[in-house]
């Protein structure tokens, strides 16, 4: 963090004021380590950091181009910005391919916009990133790879950045990188490859305490519990792959149909599993009709095939009086699925007692 830079001329004053800056800026760095350390929520984190830069670097704009997911092949800003205004005619991704992806592994530092097409020779592809007339473009960099790029508008003061403004921006996307290469690792170890939906193990630890909360708060919470129907037959009729496809349609159509504070996650084989925080069994009821309804209406194209896919649905409500373990409230959810699939299938089924 140190930088000497024009020290050695200041004369004792100044000198000890400028060291007490550098004390006090390297205390604010292990401040924002803690603080991009303390989630692993992938989005939350970005918004984090989007602010911290804000705060930090005195600025009122910022961006973070950033992977949506663990199989994301782009850098993209989706909406994760501040202040800019953006194009909607344009792409803001950057291929995990690009010349600058390459030019910011190789040569790790700060740059202006300025600077990167005088390495790069062109501004082909960053036509997006161009618009954004950023002032800085800061890389985050983790385990030798490149995971994020920030883009920062203009200082409030309309100075240039220092400098030690610019080693002090490359310290905090350091610590950032740090923390998205953890929230990475987390969501490599809670998710499904296939569906990209939650585990089992991990949905069990946050219905716990998720429980906790409704108990606390006397608020409801509801979970619901789906088996694809004769989900065997695509397997026996057209193969594993086929089957494989089949679940990946059935896990977007869940994921696009709740909330982000919803959690989706894969139970097992052909079942899934759905915690609604906040939401009684009747709106859960409409949820889940509108799932139904969604992947009744849902065609799976397989090698020149069309096929139908339905759904059976089971729902229970959180009872703190009866619910002691999270077993307890799935279990009722689970039989309530058995009801669906006894009385035909493609239908919603709640237990009450």
């Amino acid at each position: 963090m140190e930088n000497r830079e024009g020290l050695d001329d200041l004369s004792p004053e100044p000198l000890r004021d400028e060291y007490e800056k550098q004390i006090f800026d390297l205390k604010q760095l292990l401040e924002i380590s803690k603080s991009l350390n303390s989630t692993l929520d992938y989005n939350i984190l970005i918004d984090s950091i989007m602010y911290l830069c804000m705060g930090q670097m005195r600025v009122l704009k910022a961006g973070l181009f950033a992977k949506k997911g663990l199989d994301s092949e782009a850098f993209s800003l989706h909406r994760n910005y501040k202040g800019f205004e953006l194009d909607r005619e344009l792409d803001y991704a950057i291929h995990e391919d690009h010349g600058i992806i390459k030019l910011f592994s190789r040569a790790y530092r700060t740059y202006s916009f300025a600077e990167v097409i005088a390495e790069l020779g062109s501004a082909d592809g960053l036509e997006a990133l161009a618009s954004l007339e950023p002032s800085l473009i800061v890389p985050l960099k983790a385990k030798g790879v490149i995971n994020g790029i920030i883009v920062l508008g203009e200082k409030i003061d309309e100075d240039d950045f220092t400098d030690y403004e610019r080693d002090y921006a490359l310290n905090i996307a350091v610590l950032a990188a740090i923390a998205i290469n953890n929230a990475f690792l987390f969501e490599m170890t809670t998710t499904d490859m296939m569906t990209k939906l939650k585990m089992k193990h991990y949905f069990y630890t946050v219905l716990v305490e998720k429980m906790e909360t409704a108990s606390e708060g006397d608020s409801p919470l509801s979970v619901v519990m789906m088996d694809i129907d004769f989900f065997k037959k695509f397997n026996d009729t057209y193969g594993h792959s086929c089957g494989d496809a089949v679940l990946k349609q059935v896990a977007r159509v869940i994921m696009n149909n709740v909330r982000s504070v919803d959690l989706a996650a894969r139970y097992g084989g052909e079942e899934f599993i759905v915690l609604l925080p906040d939401t009684d069994v009747s709106i859960a009821k409409i949820v889940a009709e509108r799932i139904r309804v969604s992947i009744q209406n849902l065609t799976v194209d397989y090698e020149g095939l069309h096929l139908g896919v339905t759904i059976s649905i089971g729902i229970s409500q959180y009872d703190p009086a009866r619910d002691i373990s999270g077993k307890s409230i799935i279990d009722r959810a689970d039989k309530a699925l058995y009801l669906s699939k006894q009385n035909g299938r493609n239908r919603v089924s709640v237990l009450m007692d």
